[in-house]
């Protein structure tokens, strides 16, 4: 049902960009709009010239709806503009439609000139401006002939009566099923696609069917966007069919694109739109793409006999994404013909905002860079910073991720790396030494202690042979004979576990042996003759009455010289 979604998401799109571009109208059906692309020529230093709003020519329109574009018309005596000649030419040709007449239109020479004449009155001379593409100035004036009887034709045939009846009944069909596709696609937020038609015909008294499970972000997104495209192109084919709309929708496309192709700044003298600058980022997304997708080639087809870890192929592939960048990033700037020299103050101030504001960023893409070729921390070395134990999952230009043991990802900056004292279990190997210290009671046998500790390390499956196990007699502590059991395992990821299972045995085994484990005692003893202190009614009541349960002439002799001392 998704690929269903999609497949129909992508015609619809497919279709309005087809149909609904003014740049890729058809003549007479849709308007021609004046689109200007760079040029893509190759001058002395290779460049490509940014989108130019200045123009030689001015589109000749008829309901919004371009016919041809004219140029200026040079005159030694009263030179003409191309937007002055393409005024005057459109109010004509629009003067000619509001007559109802059948357009009449020839060509003349004029100064051997070929001159159009519209209903017995100069319409407009073609000029060099006009003519391209090999043709002589007396086949351009008839095809513009030609061009403005049909447009003539069609406007007028639109103004009528009966085409107004049929394109009101259209634009009611219209809304009406841009409505419905509302309607389905908002149910299809919460059903099946087949199972909205009974939503949308409920009188038929069907049962209605259960919800689906809540779709994703993304799916109601994609849905939200359909639903947009729909009303876009409903407004755009009911301003098709009928000339006033079309025209104010032609006049409002040309303002806004005017506005976006109008210069923003100079650079390098030359001017810069907002075109010229999307066009820009649209290249350097496409670079930054296209680097990302041939360094995940890379990783995913690299060669499995070249004898690199994976931390020094994680370095090799880091290296050439950036390097493959900052080329591409050069060779687009001088293509798109920024000078880079020029670029040295601005460069200059973008160095004073790394340094200042920046300051963070820029140390830790440094330490990144140390990290990267030092290789103190690599991918899969297990290392302890900050408290927190864990695998290197990525090496990356300003962070580490750090998988801890309870499978949290930690986000370690590269300069905390440097900075900060980091503890990498395996550094130049993975092989590791625990220390385990146990107390037992003073009197126990040191030489069944010692039997235990060697016993339960050389029983354990993952302590090391070789190096051998060891135990320590460390010293005579304050309520304890202290040793310590010193093991090696090959996988310090485990070492919380290997503790635990080791700690396990080692008490079950003393316990077997009758060995006890002691905890810290303190004796107290109170010296001195006159020792006074006050004691609460209850508490001197419950305690002479105990003494004299036990001693009674004890007792008694004993309060008398609590009353004395107090």
């Amino acid at each position: 049902m998704s690929q269903l979604i999609r497949k129909l998401v992508l015609f619809t799109l497919s279709f309005c960009l087809v149909w609904a571009t003014p740049a890729l109208g058809q003549q007479g059906i849709f308007p021609n709009f004046s689109v200007n692309f760079p040029d893509f020529s190759i001058h002395d230093s290779p460049i490509l010239s940014p989108f130019h709003s200045e123009k030689s020519t001015a589109p000749v329109t008829l309901d919004g709806r371009e016919l041809f574009q004219v140029g200026e018309f040079n005159n030694t005596e009263n030179p003409i503009a191309a937007t002055k000649r393409a005024e005057e030419i459109n109010k004509r040709i629009e003067q000619a439609v509001e007559s109802q007449q059948s357009p009449q239109l020839e060509v003349k020479k004029v100064n051997g000139l070929p001159t159009i004449i519209l209903n017995d009155s100069h319409l407009f001379t073609v000029t060099s401006a006009e003519i391209a593409n090999g043709e002589t100035a007396d086949q351009k004036a008839d095809s513009l002939q030609k061009i403005i009887k049909s447009s003539i034709t069609q406007a007028q045939r639109e103004r009528s009566t009966g085409s107004q009846h049929r394109y009101y009944l259209l634009a009611g069909l219209l809304v009406g099923l841009a409505i419905i596709l509302h309607r389905v696609l908002t149910l299809l937020k919460d059903y099946h696609f087949w199972q909205t038609w009974k939503y949308i015909v409920p009188w038929f008294g069907l049962a209605y069917p259960e919800k689906l499970s809540e779709r994703s972000l993304f799916s109601k997104l994609k849905l939200d966007l359909l639903k947009l495209v729909v009303w876009l192109g409903t407004l755009y084919w009911l301003s098709e069919l009928f000339p006033m709309a079309r025209s104010l929708r032609y006049e409002t496309l040309s303002s806004f694109w005017r506005a976006l192709n109008s210069p923003l700044f100079s650079l390098s003298g030359r001017d810069y739109s907002i075109i010229s600058i999307l066009f820009l980022l649209g290249l350097f997304w496409a670079l930054i793409y296209l680097t990302k997708t041939f360094t995940r080639l890379l990783r995913n087809s690299f060669p499995t006999h070249i004898r690199m870890n994976r931390a020094s192929q994680e370095v090799f592939f880091i290296i050439t994404q950036y390097g493959l960048l900052a080329i591409g990033t050069i060779i687009l700037l001088q293509v798109w013909g920024v000078n880079l020299s020029s670029l040295t103050i601005l460069g200059s101030a973008f160095g004073v905002g790394i340094g200042f504001g920046f300051q963070d960023i820029a140390k830790n893409f440094a330490s990144g860079i140390v990290l990267l070729f030092e290789r103190s921390v690599q991918i899969g070395d297990f290392i302890e910073i900050n408290g927190h134990k864990g695998t290197v999952e990525k090496v990356g230009a300003r962070s580490i991720v750090l998988r801890t043991l309870d499978r949290i990802s930690i986000i370690v900056p590269n300069s905390s790396l440097l900075a900060d004292e980091v503890v990498n279990w395996t550094h130049e190997g993975s092989i590791s030494r625990l220390h385990l210290p146990v107390g037992v009671a003073y009197g126990s046998d040191t030489e069944i202690v010692k039997t235990v500790l060697f016993e339960v390390a050389t029983n354990h499956p993952e302590i090391l042979r070789s190096p051998p196990p060891q135990v320590f007699f460390v010293g005579l502590g304050e309520s304890s004979l202290d040793f310590e059991l010193l093991v090696w395992i090959s996988e310090p990821r485990h070492q919380l576990r290997v503790k635990s299972d080791l700690y396990f045995e080692v008490e079950k085994l003393l316990s077997d042996r009758e060995i006890s484990i002691p905890f810290p005692q303190r004796d107290i003893q109170l010296r001195g003759s006159n020792l006074a202190f006050n004691l609460s009614p209850t508490i001197e009541t419950a305690l002479l009455s105990w003494l004299e349960k036990d001693n009674p002439s004890q007792s008694t002799k004993s309060s008398r010289n609590g009353k004395n001392g107090n």
